[in-house]
C-alpha cells in the first residue's frame, strides 16, 4: 500500500466487478464502485500501466447506488458478491457492457452482437447449491474467501442462498470432522436437502445426524459416496425430473434453468432430422429437449456419475448415445458428420484440441454455453479463424449480486 491519494473519476466497468478510470496516464481499477461516480482513492498494488486501489471518500455517488443487504458485503470482508451497492437493472446493462468489451478486445469482435441480458427470475436466495470452507480455528464456521486478499471470512447470513440452506448451514456442527475441508450445501427444486463432504482422506467418517438431510462426501480423487439418505438431488426444468449425483455439476441459480435451456434451444434452429453432439453434457438436460426434435443426439460426459445419470435422466429416449470419456478424445474417435454441437465447457473454456475437433468435423453451428466472457472471446477468436462467424450472443444471468456472467453464443460456419 503507497500513500498515493487523488480523485479519480470512474468511467467504466472492468471484468472482474471493479470499476475504472484514468489517472496519469494509467489504468486504476476500484471496487466497489460504479462508473459516473468519483471517489477520493489510495493505491494499494501498482503495477505500471495499471493500478488497484481502495476508496477512502464517495466524492459523487451514482443515481444506481443502493444499500446492500448483507452486513458481510463490503471491503475486507465476503468476497462472493461483489455488486450488492448496484441497482439490479443496472447490473444488467453493466454486464451486457463487460461482455461487448471483452468480445471486442479479446476477440476481436467488433460489431458482435450481444442482446440484453436475461434478467434472473430471482434476484436473491436463488442458489440452490453453494460450496464452503470449513475453518478450523472458528469452531467449525463456513467461510468465503474475503474479498481484498482471499483470506477466508466466515458468514452467518447469506442473501444468496436459498433460505432452507442458510438454516442448514446454521444447524451443522462439523468441528469433529478433521478430515473435511468444504462443504457443499445443496437443496432439489423438491425441496430435498443434501450435504456434501470433501475430504482430504480416503476413509469415510462415521456419522450420525438428526437433520432431515442426506449426507455424501467426496473423496480426493471426486468419487461420491453416500452416507445417509439418498445420493441424488432432483431438478424440474420445463416438464421433466432431473437426477443430480453428489458431485455432478448443475447451475445453481434453478430458477433460471428454464429460460438457459429455452435460449439453448433457439440459437440451436433445429428443423428436424439433425444430428447433434452434445459436450461436457453432465446429466443430460439439454439432450433431453434436444432429442424429440432431431434423429439423433451424441452425448459426452467424462464424469462418471454425471453419465450415470443422464443415462436414467434420458432412458424414454432412444436415439440419445451416451459416451462416457474426455470430450478431446470422444470427438477425435466419432464417425458421421453432425450439424450442431451444444458446448457447455468449464470456466476454463475449451481447449485447442476440442475446438480444432470441431472444426476439423466441419460442425455448421455450434452453440457454446459460456460461464466466462473472457474465455468465451478467446474461443470465439479461435473459432473464428477456423472459418466460424459469431452470430449473436444472448447473456443470461444466472449470478445477481455478482460480477459472474453466463452467456448463449451462436457460431455458424462461412
Amino acid at each position: 500500500m503507497t500513500n498515493d491519494t487523488f480523485d479519480l473519476e470512474l468511467t467504466g466497468m472492468a471484468h472482474g466487478g471493479s470499476a475504472l478510470g484514468r489517472h496519469a496516464g494509467r489504468t486504476i481499477f476500484l471496487p466497489y464502485a460504479l462508473p459516473g461516480e468519483r471517489a477520493r482513492v489510495r493505491i494499494t498494488q501498482d503495477k505500471g500501466r495499471v493500478a488497484f486501489a481502495e476508496g477512502l471518500t464517495l466524492l459523487e455517488a451514482s443515481a444506481d447506488r443502493v444499500r446492500p443487504r448483507c452486513p458481510h458485503f463490503g471491503p475486507g470482508k465476503c468476497g462472493r458478491c461483489h455488486w450488492q451497492h448496484i441497482a439490479y437493472p443496472a447490473q444488467l446493462l453493466l454486464k451486457q457492457d463487460v461482455l461487448a468489451d471483452q468480445l471486442e478486445r479479446l476477440g476481436g469482435f467488433t460489431t458482435a452482437d450481444v442482446r440484453p441480458v436475461m434478467p434472473s427470475p430471482q434476484e436473491w436466495a436463488y442458489n440452490h447449491h453453494m460450496t464452503f470452507t470449513l475453518v478450523r480455528d472458528a469452531a467449525g464456521a463456513l467461510a468465503f474467501p474475503a474479498a481484498a486478499d482471499g483470506r477466508l471470512y466466515p458468514v452467518d447470513e447469506c442473501h444468496i442462498l436459498h433460505p432452507d440452506l442458510l438454516a442448514l448451514k446454521n444447524a451443522l456442527d462439523l468441528d469433529s470432522l478433521p478430515a473435511v475441508t468444504e462443504v457443499r450445501l445443496q437443496i432439489g427444486t423438491d425441496g430435498a436437502h443434501m450435504i456434501i463432504l470433501s475430504l482430504t482422506s480416503e476413509d469415510a467418517p462415521e456419522l450420525e445426524t438428526d437433520l432431515p438431510t442426506s449426507v455424501n462426501i467426496l473423496l480426493p480423487d471426486h468419487e461420491p459416496v453416500n452416507l445417509i439418505g439418498d445420493s441424488h438431488s432432483y431438478y424440474m426444468v420445463g416438464e421433466r425430473r432431473f437426477r443430480v449425483t453428489a458431485g455432478s455439476f448443475i447451475r445453481p441459480n434453478a430458477s433460471q434453468l428454464d429460460n438457459l435451456v429455452t435460449v439453448v434451444m433457439d440459437a440451436l434452429d433445429l428443423r428436424g432430422g439433425e444430428a447433434v453432439l452434445d459436450l461436457y453434457a453432465g446429466s443430460g438436460i439439454y439432450s433431453a429437449f434436444i432429442a424429440p426434435r432431431v434423429r439423433r443426439v451424441t452425448l459426452v460426459e467424462s464424469f462418471p456419475p454425471a453419465a450415470t445419470d443422464a443415462d436414467e435422466n434420458l432412458a424414454d429416449l432412444d436415439n440419445v448415445d451416451i459416451i462416457e470419456g474426455a470430450v478431446e478424445d470422444v470427438l477425435d474417435a466419432l464417425d458421421g458428420q453432425y450439424d450442431a454441437a451444444v458446448v457447455d465447457p468449464p470456466v476454463s473454456g475449451l481447449t485447442t484440441g476440442v475446438l480444432d475437433a470441431l472444426a476439423a468435423r466441419h460442425v455448421p453451428r455450434v452453440v457454446y454455453v459460456s460461464s466466462d466472457p473472457a474465455t468465451l472471446a478467446r474461443d470465439g477468436k479461435r473459432l473464428a479463424a477456423q472459418g466460424y462467424r459469431l452470430l449473436y450472443a444472448q447473456p443470461l444471468d444466472l449470478a445477481p449480486q455478482t460480477y459472474f456472467i453466463d452467456t448463449v453464443a451462436v457460431f455458424e460456419r462461412s
